[in-house]
């Protein structure tokens, strides 16, 4: 007979749902949804160490360096150092959000219940799924470029298909995504863990190929493309926000991986053993090859793929294809569908399931790149760029996300003091429908930002829109939660 009242049990510090018929019921709850059993939780330190150098390795990490001396006026040195910085910056948000996902085994929507509302957490899950759906279509490009390359050092006449053979290689690595996350939380681990060793070789790989063609001291010497006299400190600021947005989507949504977690220690070990040294390093490697792309192929390159494609040697292209297929495979099942998958599962989870939902993902990623992908064809014609569209989004959005991640952090450590009603997350008599608090909190960042866009006076405002934009959230919203009295810890209804 099943049990109508659900049931939370605790092991070792981690939490456990017995769903009862009040959950299983509730239109707000589906399997994909639940929360983890202890059981299930089998991801160890290693684990998501391999799971961040899989995401941290990929072709716009490589090209990090470029973006920020090309448009944000820094030199190689400072570019690197601000890359170094922000990855260690954004690991306090990544680890802290992390915590509610390893102890009560909950995805990213629905610890946003808490504080936006069971039906308001649609709104930042919808902001987040559609930054992630740009991401996978920018990456699924990349893949789909090396797959071209990789056919073409194969079979001799693919080369003659140019753009239409990329469009080709794109719809099958878009399929290949789509495959691995329907699969599930087991098949990623799978593919991160073996990933990780290979995608490390293919680093030292190109390092050892490139450092004989470049001298590092020439390299750093190279003056950061800025007006003489310049001040260095507002062009890092701004540099070091962009590199802080660049994983400030995972900062939000690292619940969906953390509550896999075997304990917290596991979470903390592996965030910081694979996320800042991973993305240094592979950074510094795109500059270092970039600048030895002129002795090595003749020309500059900012890309591995490209780069590898100037190769003669179709054996050596057709391996380092296929790594970088892996490379690219792994970074965007983690990073760029696992999240919306559970984002357009949390509209409606009783008729949206992990399938349904990254269809979903998949088909808004291709409709986002449809541009590019007519351009390829030979459809339209245009000057837009993907660089330039990546080079923006990287400040644009993570103003955007600053408050969000502000908000969930002062919620669940210093209003509900880490204690959260398991069942009510999937009930609609604890939590609000909609938590205004949390709008407040969000949308006055927001609107300054906007409005900073137009001012010269506030224009920092926009430029650290990361920083300003996560502390003001966060202070808005504890100020609104103390104003109202909100208990600060919510008694469990089970």
């Amino acid at each position: 007979m099943q049990q109508i009242r659900s049931q939370v049990t605790e092991r070792d510090g981690l939490f456990e749902l017995e769903a009862g018929s009040d959950v299983l019921d509730s239109p707000r709850y589906n399997h994909d949804m639940a929360p983890t059993k202890v059981r299930e939780r089998t991801w160890n330190k290693w684990h998501i160490t391999a799971l961040w150098v899989g995401m941290s390795i990929c072709v716009p990490t490589y090209t990090l360096g470029g973006v920020l001396t090309a448009y944000f006026g820094l030199s190689v040195g400072e570019a690197l150092l601000a890359i170094l910085f922000a990855n260690v910056i954004v690991l306090i948000p990544l680890t802290l959000n992390a915590f509610p996902g390893t102890k009560y085994g909950i995805p990213f929507p629905v610890l946003l219940r808490s504080s936006f509302g069971i039906l308001g957490s649609n709104v930042p899950c919808l902001i987040r799924a559609l930054v992630a759906c740009g991401w996978f279509g920018i990456q699924t490009m990349f893949g789909g470029l090396a797959i071209h390359l990789f056919l073409g050092s194969v079979f001799e006449g693919w080369k003659s298909l140019g753009g239409t053979g990329e469009v080709i290689g794109f719809m099958v690595f878009w399929a290949l995504n789509l495959w691995v996350v329907i699969r599930g939380a087991e098949s990623i681990k799978w593919l991160e863990t073996l990933s990780a060793p290979l995608l490390v070789a293919v680093g030292i790989g190109l390092l050892v190929w490139a450092m004989p063609n470049v001298s590092m001291t020439e390299l750093l010497a190279i003056p950061a493309k800025r007006p003489e006299g310049a001040s260095v400190v507002s062009y890092f600021a701004a540099g070091l926000t962009a590199m802080v947005g660049f994983w400030a989507t995972l900062s939000l949504n690292i619940p969906d991986f953390s509550r896999y977690a075997k304990s917290q220690k596991d979470q903390i070990l592996g965030q910081i053993f694979g996320l800042p040294l991973t993305m240094f390093l592979f950074a510094s490697l795109g500059v270092i090859m970039t600048a030895a792309s002129v002795k090595l192929v003749g020309v500059t390159v900012s890309d591995p793929v490209t780069l590898i494609g100037h190769i003669q040697s179709p054996v050596w292209v057709a391996v380092a294809m296929a790594l970088i297929i892996i490379a690219t495979l792994s970074t965007n099942t983690a990073a760029n569908i696992v999240s919306p998958t559970n984002d357009f599962q949390n509209i409606a989870p009783k008729v949206i399931n992990r399938t349904k939902a990254v269809l979903l993902t998949g088909f808004v990623g291709l409709l986002l790149m449809g541009h590019e992908l007519l351009k390829k064809l030979g459809l339209i014609v245009s000057d837009v760029s993907l660089e330039t569209v990546y080079s923006n989004w990287l400040l644009g959005y993570s103003s955007l996300l600053g408050p969000i991640a502000g908000i969930m952090v002062v919620d669940y450590f210093l209003i509900k003091k880490q204690q959260l009603d398991l069942a009510g997350l999937y009930r609609d008599d604890v939590y609000p429908a909609w938590n205004w608090a949390g709008f407040l909190a969000f949308g006055v960042p927001v609107v300054l930002t906007l409005l900073s866009l137009g001012s010269d006076a506030f224009s920092w405002f926009y430029s650290y829109g990361w920083f300003t934009g996560s502390a003001l959230g966060g202070i808005i919203y504890y100020g609104l939660c103390v104003m109202r009295a909100q208990p600060s810890v919510v008694k469990s209804a089970v």
